[in-house]
This record gives C-alpha cells, sequence and structure tokens, in this order.
C-alpha cells in the first residue's frame, strides 16, 4: 500500500485556486474535544424542548443522529423544530480551551487563491473557533449547515449546495478534513482530498473509529498528520 503520507505534498495541487476546510477536528486537534461540550448541550436542549429528562434526552439525541444524519436533522423532520435557537445553544461553548495557532494561520494564508470554511456547524461557532486560534483574517467565506439547508456532510446534498452557493470549481479545489467519509463526496466531484489524520487517542470512542474509517480508500488522495506542515510543504520553494 502507498503511504499517502510520504507522499510529495505538491503533486497534484498544482491547479488547485480554492482551499476548502472542515472546521472541527481539522483546524485544532480533537484532543481539545469542543464537541463534548457541543454534546453536553445538545442534551440539555433536547430535554428542556421535548420535557423530557436527561436519559430519554440522550437516547433521542443518538437516535436521531443515526436516522437523520445529524440530531437537528431529527429534529426538525420529527418536530418541526425551527433551527436557530438549537443552533445558538449547542455552540455557546467555551472555546478557550483551544489555543492561539498563528503558524497555521501563516501557512494557510501562503496558499494561492481562495481559502474557505465548510462546516456541519454553524458560521457563528466557525467564526467563533477561528477568532480565537487566531486565523479568522486569512479565510475569505465560510459556510455552514445553513448554507446546505441543513443537509449534513457527508451527503451528496450538502457538497451540491455547498458549490453552488460558493461558485466553487470543484476540479480546481482542494478538501480538508479529519473524517475520511467525508472526502468520498468530494473525490467523486472531482476534488483534491486530503484527510487531516487525527493523532494518538482523542476524543469520544465513536469519533475515534469514524476518524479512521476508510482513511485507506481511493478517495482520499492525500494524508496530512500534521496540517501545518503539510500545507507549509504546498508552498515550499
Amino acid at each position: 500500500m502507498v503511504n499517502k503520507s510520504q507522499i510529495d505534498a505538491r503533486a497534484g495541487f498544482s491547479e488547485i485556486e480554492h482551499w476548502v476546510f472542515d472546521l472541527d477536528n481539522t483546524l485544532y486537534p480533537p484532543r481539545y474535544d469542543l464537541f463534548g461540550q457541543i454534546d453536553i448541550r445538545m442534551t440539555e436542549f433536547i430535554g428542556t424542548y421535548l420535557k423530557i429528562d436527561e436519559t430519554e434526552a440522550r437516547r433521542v439525541q443518538k437516535e436521531f443522529y443515526v436516522e437523520h444524519g445529524t440530531t437537528l436533522a431529527g429534529l426538525m423532520a420529527v418536530h418541526q423544530m425551527e433551527p436557530q435557537a438549537f443552533l445558538d445553544h449547542v455552540h455557546s461553548i467555551d472555546v478557550s480551551v483551544v489555543p492561539p495557532d498563528p503558524d497555521l494561520g501563516q501557512a494557510i494564508a501562503r496558499l494561492p487563491g481562495r481559502k474557505v470554511i465548510f462546516t456541519n456547524g454553524s458560521v457563528q461557532h466557525a467564526e467563533n473557533v477561528v477568532t480565537r486560534l487566531g486565523i479568522a483574517h486569512v479565510f475569505d467565506d465560510m459556510f455552514d449547515i445553513v448554507t446546505t439547508g441543513f443537509a449534513p456532510k457527508p451527503h451528496a446534498m450538502a457538497y451540491e449546495r455547498f458549490l453552488g452557493a460558493s461558485g466553487i470549481d470543484p476540479k480546481r479545489a482542494a478538501m480538508f478534513e479529519d473524517l475520511p467519509r467525508n472526502l468520498e463526496i468530494p473525490h467523486a466531484l472531482g476534488m483534491t482530498t486530503v484527510w487531516v489524520r487525527p493523532q494518538g487517542e482523542a476524543g469520544p470512542e465513536r469519533y475515534q473509529k469514524l476518524s479512521h474509517e476508510g482513511g485507506d480508500g481511493a478517495h482520499v488522495h492525500h494524508v496530512a498528520d500534521d496540517l501545518t506542515a503539510f500545507l507549509k510543504a504546498l508552498t515550499k520553494v
């Protein structure tokens, strides 16, 4: 098997003019576990919204995630819930656990072309995180779950709506993701794909499993064990 992390990072990137980054566990390592905070707040919201206890709220949360792709999609489909209050509540978290990362910002800034974020979270959450990282200024735009009409990655509709909203040519775009499954559709669309592979045993057990499933597939063109180092190699003279 070819070790994709050992391939010359510049190979296949000469025509790239759109750089698309996932947010959580991609622009910062999963060891900071922001999703752990979000997970707790989702359970709180469901309990209050449906007037059920914590155990039942937790069950509903996980059931909707499995059946609808996201907990939010399940609440909207089954209970006709308006999404904004949910997004506001679950993303009101403490991002101070994530340290600033000026080196990452400099590496992204040196990339030629347009740099955007595409997240299953909200724009407000993305702004909070990249502001904390000190790299907000390097991005030209942000696209979120609202952009996609609440269709989440890895569903094809999410990418189609993202491309429609952003005007990005997928054949001239590179996608950076921590979950290999989220690179399957970008690969099919002609994007260059980069799996930002999490290091160590970080995050909940389910994340540890998802973060490596399919990592050896043909839809993963490159592997970055260190995102900053990988990006620096792309612009190395």
